[in-house]
C-alpha cells in the first residue's frame, strides 16, 4: 500500500486519529485502470478536498467553545478527533495532487480556485441569509455539515460499489481512497451534532440546513465537471470513449457511484434526519479489517 499507519487515539473519542504517510512516487499517470477519464474524474474529486476540509476544521473549531457545547466533554473529545482526521485528508490529498503534477497536470490550478469558489459562495449566502440572523459563523458549519453528508455518502459508496472499486487498481491510490471513506463514515456525525447543539432542531436550522446542501452540491458537481473536462481537454483526451467510462462508472443508472447515493443524499431532507440513521458500523468494520486498520 506505500504508507505507513500511526493510529493515535489520546483525545479519548469514539474514532481514532490515523497518521498515514503514503508515498505517491509510485503512482501511475493513469491509475484506474489505465482510464484517463476515470482518473482525471477522481482527480478532480481530490482537487476539492484540501480547501474544502479546510472549512470543514475551521468552521467546527470556530465555534467549540460556544458556551453550549464547551463544557460537553464527550462532544470536545470528538471535535478533536474530527480534526485530526480531517487534517490527516488534507495532507494526503495535497500529497496525491502534488504528484500529479509530474504528469502535466496542473492540479494545483484547481486547488486554487476551489478555495476561490469557496470563499465566494460562502461570503455571497452569509449576505443574503444575513436579514434572517443568520451569522458567517453559522453559514459555515451549516455548509460544513451538508458538505459532511455529500462526503460520508460518497464514502460509503466507494466502500460498496464493486464496478468503481474493479477500476481502482493502483494499491497505493485504492488504499488512501478506502482509508478516507472509512475515516469520512466514522465522523460523519460530528459537525451534524454541533450544530444541532447549537442551533438546535427548528424551522430556522432546519431549512437552512437544506438550503445549504442544495447549493453546495450544485456547485460541487458545476466545479468538479468542469475541473474534469478541462483535465480531460488539457490531457488530450476529451473524447467519447473516456467521457462514455465517466458516464458508465459514475451517473449510470445500474453501476454510477454518483447515483447511487441518491437515497442517502435525499435522507437528510427528513426532518429529525440524524447522520447515524444511515448504519455503516458493518461496513465499516468490514473494511477497517480488510485495511488492517
Amino acid at each position: 500500500m506505500n504508507a505507513k499507519v500511526n493510529i493515535s487515539n489520546r483525545a479519548g473519542a469514539s474514532f481514532p486519529v490515523r497518521r498515514m504517510n503514503f508515498d505517491f512516487d509510485q503512482v501511475p499517470e493513469y491509475w484506474a485502470k489505465d482510464s484517463a477519464g476515470i482518473t482525471h474524474f477522481m482527480t478532480a474529486l481530490s482537487a476539492l478536498f484540501p480547501d474544502g476540509e479546510k472549512l470543514f476544521i475551521d468552521s467546527v473549531r470556530a465555534v467549540r467553545y460556544h458556551p453550549v457545547i464547551k463544557d460537553n466533554e464527550a462532544l470536545q473529545k470528538e471535535i478533536s478527533a474530527f480534526i485530526g482526521q480531517e487534517a490527516m485528508h488534507t495532507h494526503e490529498h495535497a500529497g496525491f495532487n502534488a504528484s500529479a503534477q509530474k504528469y502535466g497536470h496542473d492540479v494545483a490550478k484547481y486547488e486554487r480556485e476551489t478555495g476561490k469558489v469557496i470563499q465566494g459562495a460562502r461570503k455571497w449566502f452569509a449576505r443574503v441569509v444575513r436579514p434572517f440572523g443568520m451569522t458567517q459563523e453559522m453559514v459555515d458549519l451549516t455548509a460544513t455539515t451538508a458538505l459532511e453528508h455529500f462526503t460520508a455518502t460518497l464514502a460509503s459508496q466507494l466502500l460498496l460499489n464493486k464496478h468503481i472499486q474493479e477500476l481502482m487498481t493502483d494499491p497505493t491510490m485504492s488504499y488512501m481512497w478506502y482509508w478516507h471513506a472509512v475515516e469520512e463514515n466514522e465522523h460523519k456525525a460530528v459537525a451534524y451534532d454541533v450544530y444541532e447543539e447549537i442551533f438546535g432542531r427548528g424551522v430556522k436550522s432546519y431549512a437552512l440546513r437544506n438550503t445549504a446542501l442544495v447549493l453546495a452540491m450544485a456547485l460541487i458537481f458545476v466545479t468538479q465537471s468542469s475541473f474534469v473536462i478541462r483535465l480531460l481537454k488539457e490531457d488530450g483526451k476529451l473524447n467519447l470513449k473516456e467521457l462514455g467510462m465517466i458516464y458508465k462508472y459514475a451517473y449510470s443508472p445500474s453501476k454510477g457511484v454518483i447515483t447511487g447515493m441518491t437515497r442517502e443524499m435525499l435522507a437528510y431532507f427528513k426532518p429529525g434526519f440524524h447522520p447515524n440513521d444511515l448504519d455503516t458500523v458493518a461496513l465499516l468494520e468490514k473494511w477497517k479489517a480488510k485495511l488492517g486498520i
